[in-house]
């Protein structure tokens, strides 16, 4: 039994020397990607959605956008987000201290989900998009930077600054008429990032960084460039 579990190991568990190849996510055709000029983008001829669209200078654009949404996000956590005033009496609270509030008037369950989704999963976002970039600028990206690159979606979709953004500007129009609310500069900054994130997602080219990563097994590698290489000789 081992022994057909190695020999079908080796004979499907091989890299392909054909490293165009690739399998629409969609329809699971197998075809060959051409080579594509920035900005250009390859669609599935069975179902038509997009392969990969080659982005131009993806790196060091992700790179300016991560630096700025990571000033950004160290802002909008240092600085009051909204102050109230009521019959002379006025406050002010950042997005820690609105989590933490909802959290000391009994509503641990939704301060635990405003300060994961909207303080933790940011953080994330930034700090493994700034580890990705940094080290797929490398001559050769170490392996750590493929367990980061599987991650990272995750973080991506439980980032959820702009549903935090709709519920403060629902809540300060409900209370409009009680109180005198003062728009802080965390507010502005706050949906400043919300774009800041999306460009900084939209100009990411995960397909590049991926071609720089080290493999588990080099020999293999070095086995599939030399086949490539004598291809076309």
């Amino acid at each position: 039994m081992c022994s057909q579990c190695s020999v079908r190991s080796q004979v499907y568990n091989q890299v392909v020397a054909d490293a165009s190849l690739i399998a629409c996510q969609h329809c699971d055709l197998l075809q060959r990607l051409p080579d594509l000029a920035p900005g250009a983008s390859a669609r599935c001829p069975r179902c038509n959605k997009e392969l990969w669209r080659r982005r131009a200078d993806s790196l060091n654009r992700t790179l300016a956008l991560t630096l700025a949404a990571a000033v950004l996000y160290v802002v909008a956590n240092s600085v009051p987000m909204l102050g109230l005033t009521i019959v002379g009496r006025g406050a002010s609270t950042t997005v820690i201290g609105g989590a933490q509030h909802l959290w000391d008037n009994g509503q641990r369950i939704v301060g635990v989900l405003v300060f994961f989704t909207a303080v933790i999963a940011p953080a994330l976002q930034i700090g493994l998009m700034l580890a990705i970039v940094l080290g797929a600028m490398r001559e050769r990206a170490p392996r750590w930077v493929g367990a980061l690159l599987r991650h990272h979606p995750t973080t991506r979709i439980w980032s959820m600054i702009e549903v935090m953004m709709v519920g403060v500007l629902v809540a300060l129009v409900k209370i409009a008429d009680y109180a005198t609310v003062i728009p802080g500069v965390a507010l502005f900054v706050l949906w400043v990032l919300v774009f800041l994130l999306a460009g900084m997602s939209a100009s990411f080219d995960s397909r590049e960084v991926w071609q720089k990563i080290e493999w588990a097994n080099e020999a293999q590698r070095d086995r599939a460039g030399t086949t490539v290489a004598q291809g076309t000789s």
